[in-house]
């Protein structure tokens, strides 16, 4: 079995929508170069308001 890693350890990027780092998921292994956003939610207010702006804090 491989040896776990922390999640501390794993890539790191800044969401297009929101502005906040997430981390590498499983999920986003073959395409992590295109992954923008964090989540659906951020994907679908960003199309929205006009694609890679941050949202205002």
């Amino acid at each position: 079995m491989p040896k776990m890693r922390k999640k501390v350890d794993l890539p790191q990027k800044i969401c297009a929508g929101c502005g906040l780092p997430f981390s590498w998921r499983k999920a986003w292994a073959r395409d992590w170069e295109a992954v923008r956003f964090c989540s659906d939610r951020c994907r679908k207010s960003s199309a929205r308001k006009g694609v890679g702006e941050a949202a205002p804090r």
